[in-house]
């Protein structure tokens, strides 16, 4: 049965790190694949090597991954492919505010899916759709979002490490239940759904 809660957003955000930590910690997850780390890794080497880890990034940009510290695994591919073929087997896939870019959530979730070991476990923590903030972003232009963020939070630029990409919010809903029939359409059971209001737009 899946659990479905609600909190506020800016918890999450200050959480969501600590949380997929103490995730690893208390599963006893090795084999880890962050889809979309590309230059901002969630897990720090320190935290990497203390736990034996098994830890790779995977990124659809060179340049991204390029920019992350050496001393990762990194693995250059489209999550989101028509052919996807990235050897499998981890215990534990997870992204953080990447669903919202991919081109097909079908095909992404999918892909997730056959990186996964059986028994293996994903998450994801993205924005959803139907968030004014959220909704602004992915009915603008590209160039004119791209400038008013540059204008509103001065250091997003592509060159740098909080670059913004393209937003297109495919499968990125709250916790409905044909959100929940999506994913078991595609192989998953789902744990636990977690729905967050607010915004620091508002």
């Amino acid at each position: 049965m899946t659990i479905v809660d609600y909190g506020l957003s800016w918890d999450a955000w200050a959480n969501v790190i600590s949380l997929i930590e103490r995730m690893i910690e208390q599963r006893g997850f090795r084999r880890i694949v962050e889809i979309g780390g590309g230059a901002n890794p969630t897990l720090s080497l320190e935290f990497v090597e203390r736990h034996g880890l098994d830890y790779a990034l995977l990124d659809i940009s060179q340049t991204e991954l390029d920019k992350a510290p050496t001393g990762y695994v990194k693995i250059l591919a489209d999550i989101s492919a028509v052919e996807f073929f990235v050897p499998g087997g981890y215990d534990f896939a997870f992204s953080r505010m990447l669903a919202e870019h991919v081109s097909s959530g079908v095909r992404f979730h999918r892909n997730v899916r056959s990186l996964l070991r059986d028994g293996g476990v994903a998450f994801h923590f993205f924005p959803t759709l139907f968030a004014p903030p959220f909704v602004v972003n992915y009915l603008l232009p590209e160039t004119l979002a791209e400038r008013l963020l540059h204008f509103l939070q001065p250091g997003r630029e592509r060159s740098g490490k909080q670059g913004k990409f393209p937003a297109r919010y495919s499968w990125c809903r709250g916790p409905l239940k044909s959100q929940i029939k999506r994913f078991e359409s595609v192989g998953f059971m789902v744990e636990k759904y977690s729905g967050f209001f607010g915004h620091p737009a508002y």
